[in-house]
Parts: structure tokens; C-alpha cells; sequence
């Protein structure tokens, strides 16, 4: 298998689950599914969320990925795949769980750079609303410059 197109595979996965992430976001969390993400924006505890049930339904896309392109298949593309997915959950969790909303007591991160800054201030500006209609920012890992803080 060429590397080329595994590489380009896994960042485009990557890159490309922060558009899924968005729409999902913004038209199932904050739409249909609102039942299971009201509960992110009117948190109760660090502990789980039904909210956490996208988390698992994404891995378990990623898992499933990996494994076919492992077990089943042979194919370095679908692992590339699940490997991308499986980068920007991890990239998801360190950033949304642990640094913004301090699930992990006892892991703690810092926006200490011109980027995280930004997505900081976007997520903050998205948790100033709590109900299914109201909103911004709907992207967990990119923000527009327009949520610079300098």
C-alpha cells in the first residue's frame, strides 16, 4: 500500500471529523438528540453524561474502522481511518473534557497559546446558551478568528 495515500487518508479523516463533529453538533445535539446533550450544557457533576453517549458512538465508528481493516480486510486505508477518527477524539477529549470543562481532576491543561485561547473563548461563548435552539460556535477544535483573545 502506497504511504502516500495512507497518510493523506488518516489526515483527512483527522481533519474532516471537525466538519462531522459540527454538523452532528449543531443539527443532532443540539436538534433531534437534544435529550442527550441538554445535560452538557446543565451539568450536574464531573461524572458521566448522556451527553458521553456521542463520544462512544464515534469510537465505536473508529473501533470498528480499525478492526475491519485489521481482522477483516487487510486495508491500511480503513485503519488510517479509524486511526484519524481515533487523533481527533483524543484531540476532543483533551481539549473539551479535560482542559475546558475539567472532567479529569487530576489532569490539568492550560490554554496557554493564541489557539487555544480562541477555541476557549468559542466554547465559552457556545455554553453562555443552555437550550437546544440558541447557540454558536458549534466546533470543538476550530474557532473562527473572530473568538481571538489575544
Amino acid at each position: 500500500m502506497n504511504f502516500l495515500a495512507v497518510l493523506v487518508v488518516f489526515l483527512a479523516a483527522a481533519i474532516g471529523m471537525e466538519g462531522v463533529a459540527w454538523a452532528t453538533h449543531r443539527y443532532v445535539m443540539h436538534g433531534s438528540l437534544w435529550v442527550l446533550h441538554a445535560d452538557h450544557h446543565r451539568p450536574s457533576g464531573r461524572g458521566l453524561q448522556r451527553n458521553d453517549a456521542f463520544s462512544l458512538f464515534f469510537a465505536a465508528i473508529a473501533i470498528a474502522l480499525i478492526a475491519g481493516g485489521v481482522l477483516l480486510w487487510q486495508s491500511p486505508l480503513l485503519v488510517a481511518a479509524g486511526a484519524g477518527m481515533t487523533l481527533y477524539g483524543a484531540g476532543y477529549f483533551l481539549f473539551h473534557d479535560v482542559m475546558f470543562h475539567r472532567r479529569v481532576r487530576r489532569l490539568q491543561l492550560k490554554a496557554g497559546t493564541r489557539y487555544l485561547r480562541r477555541i476557549v473563548a468559542a466554547h465559552r461563548e457556545h455554553h453562555r446558551h443552555s437550550g437546544p435552539a440558541e447557540g454558536e460556535a458549534f466546533g470543538f477544535l476550530y474557532a473562527p478568528a473572530r473568538y481571538d483573545v489575544g
